[in-house]
């Protein structure tokens, strides 16, 4: 293999000879790129945001902010990134160097005091400047774009809390993105979208930047100033051109590896030969433990990129969505096809995360407060677990044992997450956490419902809890109490307080054992007024 290097603002650097656990953060602060800044080393701040040249959706490339806190460098083995200091334009001899337009709207608009946070925003921002798709439109939800549903306090009958970036409307106490309709009394009106700019830019793109100075409202304004791209603009030029392959990684310091296979059958043999290898993906959850932990392996095997977990595949019975694909490509590719994880994207923390985090990663750490669990219970998926000597299919609802524990075996990777078809009509995810957007939920709760449309009966219920239990687990008792009886304020009533008695709710500094229970209760009532509000609509 040969040297392991990256391209930082057009110029190639050695990564050598940092440690195998080295950040893109410290990598570049190493070089000098100071601008990129370290806030929280856990992901939730966005002062390190860089761009990174990824596979497009829409186009060959897209240039994808990620926070360079989480990801090791030699993850980034033969790619390309671009930093605050790469957006503007180099000078020419005695002359200053020409802004980006991003950079530009945030000066003259205010958009940065201590300046601390700034580059990161412009970075988060660069990224949703060149989304493709991105441009003037009529109305909120044009173009390929994410918009969560209705949120509200009404779920927990709590004032509203705090802000969290102060981008959008106030947050609530208890966030949820509701059922397949605006909850009652927050139904916006047709033409007016706080979050999307008339020049459609998604404000959903800094939900996971920080700023403790300006207040947010001129880095909105600079946000829904910046136009479209010039023609001659290079990073936007570069899009119509394919991102760099993966690169074949063996990279070695101090006894410790960083392996990039390039097939998954060269994944499995490794991990089956190597008993102290630990994939990693998104790096999203191991990042975190690197930097704050310092948890140091002597062997990870980087996954993120092999082409046989980064499918999306639409069959008759089922859609299997690949592992590795981000969230973010996720979201853009199914395009709503699955409305319950479209409900659950916004929400699952920021769009940062979102654009290295994997449903795969998301169910192999086992942590009893994914987000994505629950959903994915209540849609009655099952995972493709794939060794080297073939694969197996286990049904999600069987897949987790204990806290942070699964059958997966240490030689197995989860392949795919298979969600069959017919979807259920009636779906609704409510997440409950003190912020709106990247947060940990105290109590998460998915929905998935089969009402006969002539007698009003449910048919089917499927329900996926988080946050009550070592483990996310189906509401079984809740889903016999509703199934067989009429879809009425009395089954939903007698459904609520079986409902409040599922799982295993504890104290924690997130939330009591009791709020925790009542939230599941009034969780259901508040989808019950969701589907009567929308059928009478």
């Amino acid at each position: 293999m040969t040297e392991a290097r990256i391209t930082v603002n057009g110029r190639q650097a050695s990564i050598a000879p940092a440690p195998a656990h080295t950040t893109v953060l410290d990598f570049l602060r190493e070089r000098g790129l100071t601008g990129t800044k370290e806030g929280c080393a856990e992901g939730e701040c966005g002062a390190c945001s860089v761009l990174v040249a990824r596979p497009g959706v829409h186009k060959p490339t897209d240039w994808v902010a990620v926070n360079a806190c989480l990801v090791p460098v030699a993850a980034l083995d033969g790619q390309e990134v671009v930093t605050a200091e790469g957006l503007a334009t180099p000078a020419e001899p005695g002359t200053p160097p020409t802004l980006h337009p991003v950079q530009e709207e945030m000066a003259v608009r205010g958009g940065s005091q201590c300046g601390y946070c700034t580059p990161g925003f412009v970075c988060s921002m660069a990224a949703e400047y060149y989304r493709p798709g991105r441009g003037p439109h009529d109305g909120p939800h044009d173009g390929p774009h994410d918009g969560p549903e209705a949120v509200d306090s009404e779920i927990t009958g709590l004032e509203t809390d705090a802000q969290t970036t102060g981008l959008g409307t106030d947050t609530d106490t208890a966030t949820d993105t509701g059922a397949n309709c605006p909850a009652p009394g927050h139904t916006p009106a047709p033409d007016v979208d706080p979050e999307h700019g008339p020049n459609g830019f998604d404000l959903h793109a800094l939900s996971g930047n920080l700023c403790r100075c300006t207040g947010y409202r001129p880095i909105r304004d600079a946000a829904f100033a910046v136009g479209e791209p010039a023609p001659d603009d290079p990073l936007a030029r570069r899009r119509d051109q394919a991102p760099p392959e993966p690169a074949p990684t063996r990279y070695t310091r101090d006894g410790s590896t960083f392996l990039r296979p390039a097939t998954l059958a060269e994944a499995l043999r490794l991990l089956r030969e190597r008993p102290d290898a630990v994939p990693v993906a998104g790096s999203t959850d191991f990042g975190v433990e690197v930097n704050i932990r310092s948890r140091r392996e002597r062997c990870v095997v980087a996954i993120d990129r092999l082409p046989e977990l980064r499918t999306l595949h639409l069959a008759s019975d089922h859609i299997e969505i690949g592992a590795a694909l981000t969230l973010t490509e996720t979201e853009r590719r199914l395009d709503g096809e699955v409305p319950l994880l479209a409900a659950l994207f916004p929400q699952f923390a920021s769009r940062l995360i979102r654009n290295g985090a994997t449903l795969g990663g998301n169910l192999g750490t086992g942590s009893p407060i994914g987000d994505s669990p629950p959903v994915l219970l209540a849609l009655e998926a099952s995972l493709v677990l794939a060794d080297a000597d073939g694969e197996r299919v286990v049904p999600l609802a069987e897949y987790f044992t204990g806290y942070r524990q699964s059958v997966r075996r240490p030689d197995e990777l989860i392949r795919a997450v298979r969600v069959p078809l017919p979807l259920a009509p009636v779906t609704g995810f409510h997440k409950i956490a003190k912020r709106r957007f990247d947060d940990i939920s105290s109590v998460a709760v998915a929905f998935a419902l089969d009402i006969d449309a002539t007698e009003g009966v449910v048919r089917k219920a499927r329900i996926g809890l988080g946050g009550v239990a070592a483990t996310p687990i189906r509401a079984l008792a809740t889903e016999a109490a509703l199934e067989g009886r009429p879809w009425t304020p009395e089954t939903v009533e007698a459904a609520a307080r079986v409902l409040r008695g599922e799982g295993t709710p504890m104290d924690d500094h997130r939330a009591s054992a009791l709020y925790r229970s009542a939230m599941l209760g009034r969780s259901l009532s508040k989808l019950y007024a969701q589907t009567t509000q929308a059928v009478s609509s």
